[in-house]
């Protein structure tokens, strides 16, 4: 007869290691999100350097002449936008969606939802390997996606999971397709395009037709 015995072995906890493992993860959130900051900043100039102009002109010649700065620099962005608006859409807010709508649909659940379809893999060392994202391109009513096959994925693991992927991802339809070596491009739709009602006045509607009976008349 074989007894099996349970063993419990309680190892005191050191404070000073819980403090530091606290401080190491606050610093590399730090330098995480300073590097974010940089990112935006190059992407966006338009707004960090009216923005960093201000806080230059605050810091060496007092607070009221930044903020003077500042409300000259955000008059001219309105009237950017005002005068020319599908370059501010087009250079500014457009961006500024398309990144935000990246990263909310696509970039802050793709682990989950390629675990949850079933296109992962596991190596010889029980590591979960999940497909690269490569590219996400937001239109619309229809968004693209692009990323790496697996080894061991063939173009039907992607194509039979189309479905899959559109009600993971919210949409109306997906479609998978092989663009390229293991390169796999999923279109997924959002909304029909050719699907938007026209609203017409009833007022416009009927003084067209008393138009035309009077004519007729």
């Amino acid at each position: 007869m074989t007894r099996k015995v349970k063993v419990t072995i309680d190892s005191p906890v050191d404070f000073a290691d819980v403090v530091m493992d606290a401080i190491g993860r606050a610093m590399v959130g730090v330098v995480v999100t300073g590097f974010q900051l940089v990112w935006w900043a190059v992407l966006f100039p338009m707004v960090s350097l009216p923005a960093g102009l201000s806080v230059a002109v605050g810091w060496w010649f007092g607070w009221p002449v930044g903020v003077g700065v500042a409300g000259v620099a955000v008059a001219g962005i309105m009237l950017w936008r005002w005068k020319c608006p599908e370059m501010f859409e087009r250079w500014l807010t457009g961006r500024i969606r398309s990144r935000w709508l990246t990263w909310f649909r696509y970039r802050r659940r793709w682990a989950t939802v390629m675990t949850a379809c079933q296109l992962t893999k596991t190596d010889s060392n029980d590591r979960v390997i999940i497909p690269r994202l490569v590219d996400v391109r937001i239109g619309e009513s229809m968004d693209t996606v692009r990323t790496k096959m697996l080894p061991g994925h063939s173009p039907a693991d992607w194509e039979n999971r189309a479905e899959h992927l559109a009600h993971a991802f919210g949409t109306r339809h997906a479609h998978a397709a092989i663009i390229g070596p293991a390169l796999v491009e999923i279109t997924l739709r959002r909304a029909d395009s050719l699907a938007e009602p026209i609203v017409v006045d009833f007022e416009s509607v009927a003084g067209f037709k008393t138009v035309h009976t009077r004519k007729a008349a």
